[in-house]
């Protein structure tokens, strides 16, 4: 089995990132195939960052699909253009928003989201509200930091999450906490033993949802919605 995980961003530091988080997660004998989005923003943070993403992100998805993968993760937590990409890819494509929250409402019946920037909030209210669990998320919270500080050594970013969560934890009185980017991927034992409460990172639950799809023989429909674009 071979599942693709794309960056959607430039930043080959995180996808290398994502990438070992990926493969510590996998069973035996899955492929995870790393791709980044070269010629990308470095960073998405925002509806322009994501609209200007979009056409490399398509582009890595096409050449997946040659690739003969089995799976698609988008590795980015606002989920950009999953529907674009459902619709040119035959097998399963899993995003990191929709697989961590609703993998935070099967082990607890109320989690808060902890993101960057405050920019990213409304973004991740509407992706919680569409998939239908804002009656679960008790807020979608930010650690006010940059997407790219998570990449900077030395950086006090791990420290701004972990406060932000020992905060929700105290305000919100949730069960869970989901980490709202992709770039804190390699923080989730830290943080977990640091605050006590389950946190849960996208891309870890993405690759294991992809991989249970594809090994349930799973595939995307192209019936309606996710049909293959019209040639024009």
């Amino acid at each position: 089995m071979k599942i693709a995980v794309i960056n959607p961003n430039a930043t080959v530091s995180m996808t290398d990132k994502i990438a070992a988080t990926a493969r510590s997660v996998c069973a035996p004998g899955v492929e995870i195939e790393a791709r980044t989005g070269i010629g990308a923003p470095v960073s998405i943070e925002g509806h322009y960052d994501e609209a200007m993403a979009m056409p490399k992100l398509l582009d890595q998805v096409r050449e997946a699909e040659a690739g003969n993968a089995d799976a698609i993760v988008v590795a980015c937590f606002d989920d950009p253009g999953l529907g674009a990409c459902r619709e040119i890819a035959t097998g399963p494509v899993v995003g990191l928003c929709e697989a961590a929250v609703k993998a935070a409402s099967m082990i607890a019946t109320s989690f808060s989201v902890i993101t960057t920037l405050p920019r990213s909030a409304p973004i991740i209210e509407e992706l919680v509200r569409r998939y239908g669990l804002d009656h679960q998320c008790r807020k979608v919270r930010s650690a006010a930091i940059p997407v790219l500080a998570l990449e900077e050594p030395g950086s006090n970013a791990r420290i701004q999450v972990r406060d932000e969560i020992l905060r929700a934890i105290e305000e919100d009185r949730c069960e869970a906490v989901v980490l709202g980017c992709a770039g804190m991927s390699d923080l989730v034992e830290w943080l977990s033993e640091e605050t006590g409460i389950p946190v849960i990172d996208g891309v870890s639950v993405a690759t294991k949802f992809a991989e249970a799809l594809v090994g349930a023989g799973l595939k995307t429909s192209k019936i309606g919605a996710y049909a293959t674009p019209n040639p024009k």
